[in-house]
C-alpha cells in the first residue's frame, strides 16, 4: 500500500495525486511538489489515502514538503505579480 494526497494547484482546478511518503499532510496544508512542469505550491484536498499499488497506473511523484512561511510569501508575491501582467494586456 502506498500513501497518496490529493493536491490542487488553482481553486476548482483538477486533483493531481502524489506520494506522502512519510509525510502527515492534512486537508488544507500547502505543499511543495515536484511536476512535469517543475516544482510549484498547491494545497491539499485529499488526505493521506492508501491506494494499493496495483491501482496506481504511472509514478507518484513525491511531496517535496509541507510549505513554509517563506514559501507562502513567495506564493502571494507570484499571484500578485500574475494579476499584474493581466492588467497589462487588458
Amino acid at each position: 500500500m502506498i500513501k497518496v494526497i490529493g493536491v490542487r494547484f488553482r481553486d476548482n482546478g483538477k486533483i493531481y495525486y502524489f506520494s506522502a511518503g512519510n509525510l502527515n499532510v492534512q486537508v488544507g496544508d500547502n505543499v511543495i511538489v515536484e511536476t512535469a512542469r517543475g516544482v510549484e505550491y498547491g494545497k491539499v484536498v485529499l488526505s493521506n489515502r492508501e491506494v494499493e499499488e496495483k491501482k496506481i497506473v504511472s509514478t507518484l511523484k513525491p511531496v517535496i514538503r509541507i510549505a513554509t512561511e517563506e514559501d507562502d510569501k513567495i506564493h502571494q508575491k507570484n499571484l500578485e505579480k500574475s494579476k499584474d501582467a493581466f492588467n497589462v494586456w487588458l
